[in-house]
């Protein structure tokens, strides 16, 4: 058999090796076991999948090139190897113009490109709803060591409601009560758009199996877009060091139907959760370019 047609039969048997393995890999698998995804493959956003698929290409890519970049390592190391009875330094060469370009070449281009996929899928990511878009509105309010959650004007009548949370409590083994953590109940397939606010020092809204984090500073705001497109509680957390009680620093985030997010939103109403949760709570009282002092007025109103 002709060496040309070999080489077809090897590379015919490899490609179909591996869509067989392809195909028989779970969703779990095909997402490189990341969090967002369940058994069926349904992800958690709307950008879980993007994100997912930026993180799996990147690793895929570098895999490729560190098998590539071993290969030729060990292959010099087998084929340049100081053999039985030589003697003296192997030849020197100051330059290989050709060798040089691809070795600088190659780098940059691998860079350019993951920096440009990056961009392209981080842009999207931060790209606001309209104005008349937004469907749920809410504000998350970061505190050493814990979280208060706002829905601006949910209520039929147009009222602010909230829930204040408290640290992570762990009884004497450790163990946590997730049902006492503060919680953010969101509905699913509307399109949400969280406020990111800090009480005091830096900390990161992380949503884990939602794969995004977004930190939070005094004096400046951030805010995240997206639409929760499968129903759950999931865990979060600050990711970002903010003190002695920072592993404490816990949530939890319901994702349920448009029925029980309004059931939600109209017993909080009826327990009197209403209003924005007052500034008054803020531990920075002097804002960036004021005196440090705060007016009679100013205290009772808590701007």
């Amino acid at each position: 058999m002709p060496s040309k047609r070999r080489i077809r039969w090897a590379a015919a048997s490899v490609l179909a090796a591996a869509a067989a393995a392809l195909a028989g890999c779970t969703p779990t698998e095909l997402h490189g076991y990341l969090p967002g995804f369940d058994s069926s493959g349904q992800a958690t956003t709307n950008q879980t999948e993007g994100i997912a698929s930026l993180w799996v290409g990147s690793w895929i890519v570098l895999l490729i090139v560190g098998v590539i970049t071993w290969g030729l390592m060990l292959w010099a190391m087998i084929v340049y190897r100081r053999r039985k009875g030589q003697t003296g330094l192997p030849v020197q060469l100051r330059y290989n113009m050709p060798i040089e370009i691809f070795f600088t070449s190659v780098p940059m281009i691998l860079v350019i490109g993951l920096f440009a996929f990056t961009v392209r899928e981080q842009t999207a990511i931060e790209r606001p709803w309209g104005e008349d878009e937004v469907e749920v509105q809410v504000t998350a309010i970061a505190k050493q060591w814990a979280w208060d959650f706002q829905y601006d004007e949910a209520t039929s009548g147009g009222e602010t409601v909230h829930t204040m949370g408290v640290q992570a409590q762990p009884d004497e083994d450790g163990n946590i009560d997730q049902s006492e953590l503060p919680t953010l109940v969101l509905p699913v397939d509307k399109k949400v758009t969280i406020d990111l606010q800090s009480r005091d020092v830096i900390h990161s809204f992380w949503i884990i199996d939602f794969l995004y984090k977004k930190d939070m500073y005094i004096g400046h705001d951030n805010s995240w877009s997206f639409i929760p497109t499968r129903e759950g509680t999931y865990a979060g957390k600050c990711a970002e060091l903010c003190g002695e009680y920072h592993s404490m620093m816990l949530f939890n985030v319901e994702v349920v139907s448009e029925s029980e997010y309004e059931q939600y939103i109209a017993e909080l109403e009826a327990d009197g959760n209403t209003g924005d949760v007052s500034d008054a709570y803020d531990r920075l009282q002097n804002n960036p370019g004021t005196d440090g002092t705060r007016s009679e007025t100013e205290t009772e109103e808590g701007h």
